[in-house]
């Protein structure tokens, strides 16, 4: 009788494969993880700035609108059905001016600091440092909007 012999064929990875393949994993989860969490921070500063052109959008107009009446006694002008103070014909800085104009403003919270108005982005880590700040027009200088993101 003639016996066959069968070879056995490897299956499977040996244990040098993989060691090699989780290196390698490890390698790149290394330089992926920080850039994906300095994306959080670039994308707050990106949501502040966008709310920044926003609330200066919002400011001309309603400074268009105060331009328009005519009327350089106004002390408010009309938007929406709302009423907006003004002083040196731009939006005062309170939740009656330039808050009013700037109703919907979605992950931020307006507020009043001294004589500007700032819009907090809710997600920030510090109450101002994370933010749009509002400067009502002065004299002859108009009202002013600028950010600070060293909270972000």
């Amino acid at each position: 009788m003639k016996m066959k012999s069968y070879s056995k064929a490897q299956s499977g990875f040996t244990l040098i494969e993989l060691v090699v393949v989780i290196v390698i994993l490890g390698i790149l989860a290394a330089t992926a993880i920080p850039r994906f969490s300095d994306m959080s921070n670039q994308a707050k500063i990106a949501t502040v700035n966008g709310m920044k052109a926003a609330v200066q959008s919002a400011s001309a107009i309603a400074h268009a609108q105060y331009l328009v009446s005519g009327n350089a006694s106004n002390v408010s002008v009309t938007m929406e059905g709302q009423a907006v103070t003004m002083a040196g014909g731009y939006p005062t800085a309170d939740s009656a001016g330039i808050g009013n104009v700037m109703s919907a403003s979605d992950g931020f919270t307006f507020g009043a600091s001294g004589t500007s108005g700032y819009w907090k982005l809710d997600k920030g880590t510090t109450p101002i440092n994370c933010a749009v700040k509002y400067d009502p027009a002065s004299g002859t200088t108009p009202a002013a909007v600028g950010t600070d993101t060293s909270g972000c």
